[in-house]
């Protein structure tokens, strides 16, 4: 790539000045000079140019952040970014922090950060957890805006922490939408990435009119129709209300729930408690407790998110067009959405290529997934099922697509033709159906239940 020098782009200059004196709005920065930052964590280099933080890759060093040295709670943050190197990578530090023991005591910065990706994976303005718990989300959940960034050119970013909620925009398009229960406050930081070839050392990385505002802030409206990752538990911001989102689980009941094989909740297998539908062990035996739990209600095209919490070992999942017609001496039919610990359930290696694993459609289409997208055994993954009007379904693991079918498409009945649903017949392609939890007789808990109905 031919090599090009930031001030060189003197139509995507504006006055430092300028924009400093914005109503609302204060400088982060002087400047000249990088007095009320630091940096934290690696050995790239900072400097200032012509009023703009310069940051410079270099080689053999992990990720390193310039960063304030105050810290902040509720603002708006607005910056331009370039970035040299088409195959690099940057992010905004927000609400952030620093843990000196970290990385075997070379000091680890941590919290969200809003990304910068000039890559063919286009992730810029998705949300990362850099440090702790990485993507929260990444920007297949809002494919829409996955073009904002402009390559070799700057980019302009704005940042909105307000409350507990983090919202992100790339050119005035918005991208991204959080709601965290973690971090009130923290410093802001800037990043010049890691490079895993030494002959990228030396890609600038260029920050200018950074400006804040802390005071006077009102949310800004976000666009209809973006997918919210609210960490939450069992909990609708206004914009979900507003977008038609309900909670199929209240956090506290049963409510909107019974028994796939009666007209009542279970009375005994599953507890409600602590804001979880815990399905309770009974060594495995599928259905033999307290059994599967179906919604009252039914639905045809759908948006449903839900989230997990698995023991060693355990097996569940959640199905959906589940019509009950199906007389089974197990668990209900329907098209599932495989909820396992790979690594120890005997089913993960059984099935055809891994169909079986978690996140598959079960028995049908194995899940393309990376280790680094699973949340570890005992902690909460964030499962999804989009079913559109025109049949097309898709599953995410944590905010990752990991699949994609055509419901009563030649390629879906060609599947379930060599599958263990080739007894039933017109499996899956029920015009709507009920959505169930499975108590295959581990413990699993499920927590923030929800689905917008889509037309």
């Amino acid at each position: 790539m031919k090599r090009h020098s930031w001030f060189l782009l003197p139509v995507l200059l504006v006055s430092y000045q300028f924009i400093a004196a914005q109503p609302g709005f204060t400088s982060l920065g002087n400047g000249k000079d990088l007095a009320g930052w630091k940096i934290l964590g690696g050995k790239a280099t900072y400097k200032v140019e012509d009023g703009a933080i310069v940051g410079t890759t270099v080689a053999n060093t992990r990720n390193t952040f310039l960063c304030t040295e105050k810290e902040y709670g509720d603002f708006i943050l607005e910056l331009d970014v370039w970035v040299e190197d088409e195959e690099g990578n940057s992010g905004i530090q927000t609400r952030s922090h620093f843990d000196p023991a970290g990385n075997n005591g070379e000091g680890k910065v941590y919290g969200r950060q809003c990304e910068v990706d000039p890559t063919w994976r286009r992730w810029t303005g998705g949300i990362y957890d850099e440090g702790r718990r990485e993507w929260l989300y990444p920007m297949q959940l809002n494919a829409r805006a996955q073009y904002a960034y402009k390559p070799n050119s700057f980019n302009h970013y704005k940042v909105e922490c307000i409350g507990n909620e983090m919202k992100t925009w790339v050119n005035g398009i918005a991208t991204a939408y959080v709601v965290d229960t973690l971090d009130t406050k923290g410093f802001i930081g800037l990043q010049v990435h890691a490079i895993g070839n030494p002959s990228h050392a030396g890609k600038k990385v260029v920050f200018k009119n950074i400006r804040i505002k802390t005071t006077g802030l009102t949310p800004t409206p976000f666009p209809p129709g973006v997918y919210v990752v609210n960490l939450k538990p069992n909990f609708l911001t206004a914009y979900e209300q507003k977008e038609e989102w309900s909670l199929l689980f209240d956090g506290k009941s049963s409510k909107g729930w019974i028994s796939a094989k009666g007209t009542a909740f279970p009375a005994s297998g599953w507890d409600i408690s602590g804001g979880n539908l815990h399905v309770l062990s009974s060594e495995g035996k599928e259905a033999a407790n307290g059994g599967d739990i179906i919604t009252t209600e039914q639905y045809s095209a759908f948006d449903l998110s839900f989230e997990f919490k698995l023991t060693p070992g355990a097996n569940s999942g959640v199905k959906y067009f589940v019509t009950l017609n199906e007389k089974t001496a197990g668990s209900a039919i329907g098209p599932e959405y495989q909820v396992l610990d790979d690594t120890l359930h005997p089913d993960a290696k059984l099935g055809r290529d891994g169909n079986r694993t978690l996140a598959s459609l079960y028995d049908l289409i194995k899940a393309d997934k990376q280790k680094r997208f699973l949340r570890p055994i005992g902690a909460w993954n964030i499962g999804r099922v989009v079913v559109y009007p025109n049949n097309k379904v898709e599953h995410y693991l944590n905010g990752v697509k990991v699949l994609e079918y055509i419901r009563g498409s030649k390629e879906f009945r060609d599947l379930v033709a060599i599958s263990k649903y080739v007894v039933w017949k017109n499996f899956g392609e029920a015009e709507k159906g009920h959505i169930l939890l499975q108590d295959h007789g581990n413990e699993v808990w499920y927590r923030s239940v929800k689905v917008k109905a889509l037309k």
